[in-house]
């Protein structure tokens, strides 16, 4: 793990293995249990996985309050580090970060892969997208989450003190960044349009957070998008089915393109 200076933030950003460029960008949870598929995808490629500041260890300055902030402080960690052609990788918050990416600038990309993402808003005004995880219980957020939270969830009683700040430090700043409007930018659909590098939407196929149909929307949305299902996986794909969704990406990689 280092630390990245970027505009006075110091990110904690991990590197792991070679070949092309893949930044990848967290959800708001359970962020550790990414381990399994960062380490597949860093057979295939040069893994860069910051945490947003706020999160983990990364400080967040009092004026830095936005999913733009983070998204602008990211195109910027793609200039420090001369990343191009980059696959952008973005999972449910980070899938939002992601999008509010690339509708600004895609120079240093050339793919993008959106697992189970949150940002635009795709029902009338009474319907809701995204599940409230504010508002359901705990146990019912966790069902929702996991199709088997027991193999996916931490034992909170036996992690270390740093362990559980970081994690308390992610949900405070999910919170933070996604209250209201809840996890979505309004504008953000009406900018999708701009996004023109090929891309591949991924979701689990019980996701209770946010429903197939509504990744199966952001796709329509999107130029040029495809749509894939992971079978056995809800809201954390990347956790429940590492291989699946590293293997979808890599193939997705290496397709050609016109």
């Amino acid at each position: 793990m280092e630390r990245i200076d970027i505009g006075g933030i110091a990110v904690e950003t991990e590197i792991v293995g070679t070949g092309p460029p893949l930044l990848f960008l967290h959800g708001g949870d359970y962020v550790a249990q990414n381990r399994a598929c960062l380490d597949r995808l860093a057979r295939r490629f040069r893994v860069v996985a910051p945490r947003h500041p706020g999160f983990g260890a990364t400080p967040r300055p009092a004026w830095f309050r936005t999913v733009h902030d983070i998204a602008y402080l990211y195109l910027d960690l793609l200039d420090r580090l001369d990343l191009n052609d980059a696959t952008l990788v973005g999972h449910s918050f980070g899938g939002w970060v992601a999008l509010e990416m690339a509708v600004r600038s895609q120079a240093r990309l050339g793919r993008l892969v959106l697992i189970d993402s949150l940002g635009i808003k795709t029902g009338g005004r009474e319907e809701r997208d995204i599940a409230d995880i504010y508002a359901l219980p705990a146990e019912e957020v966790l069902r929702r989450s996991f199709v088997d939270p027991a193999g996916a969830v931490p034992d909170y009683a036996v992690l270390g003190d740093a362990e559980l700040l970081a994690i308390a430090r992610d949900r405070e700043a999910t919170a933070l960044y996604g209250w209201k409007p809840y996890m979505h930018d309004p504008a953000l659909v009406h900018w999708l349009h701009r996004i023109t590098c090929p891309a591949l939407v991924l979701w689990g196929d019980q996701d209770g957070i946010a429903a197939p149909a509504y990744g199966e929307r952001l796709a329509a949305a999107l130029p040029g998008a495809s749509f894939e299902r992971v079978a056995g996986a809800a809201h954390y794909p990347q956790i429940e089915q590492p291989d699946a969704v590293a293997a979808a990406i890599e193939a997705f990689a290496q397709e050609k393109r016109p």
